[in-house]
């Protein structure tokens, strides 16, 4: 039997730490499902399907066969929906901590088969976030340390020079 994971976030952009995260999940899982949540009061940088490409072009060295979704409810109603036993969640400091705890014990009560499984970033990648990479991007700043190459060049035509 398969163990299936699943991986949710904006990825408005697909960072070096989501890749971390994906990267120790595929040590873990046969199969990741990397849910895109989309939001209708939010206007993304890149659009669903934009996200899925990047997410595509810049894991195709990942060695755990990956599949791309997107969802606008419940993360855990997803991934129960993609037959995923455990939800990977990436923790950076104490504060995610706290509230992916409580997250994963909402989860655990709507969702008791779905075990959320805490994966601790890696010291060179814990202060990246897609929030800081999208207003660097947005100031022309270089933001190839924090993301990977189809995602810097994504955002060098989102914000040209």
């Amino acid at each position: 039997m398969s163990r299936i994971g699943f991986y949710t976030g904006s990825f408005d952009p697909l960072t070096n730490g989501h890749v971390d995260v994906l990267r120790a999940g595929a040590s873990l899982c046969d199969k990741i499902v990397i849910g895109i949540g989309t939001h209708p009061g939010k206007i993304p940088l890149f659009s669903a399907a934009e996200r899925e490409v990047l997410i595509r072009a810049a894991l195709t060295e990942l060695a755990v066969t990956i599949e791309v979704v997107t969802f606008d409810g419940l993360a855990v109603e997803a991934a129960r929906k993609a037959g995923a036993g455990v939800i990977l969640r990436g923790l950076r400091d104490g504060t995610d901590f706290d509230y992916e705890m409580q997250m994963a014990g909402m989860n655990a009560t709507l969702a008791p088969g779905v075990q959320t499984i805490f994966l601790p970033a890696s010291p060179a990648v814990r202060h990246i976030t897609a929030t800081l990479v999208r207003q660097i991007a947005a100031l022309r700043g270089d933001v190839s340390a924090f993301v990977p190459v189809e995602v810097a060049a994504a955002l060098r035509m989102k914000f040209p020079a």
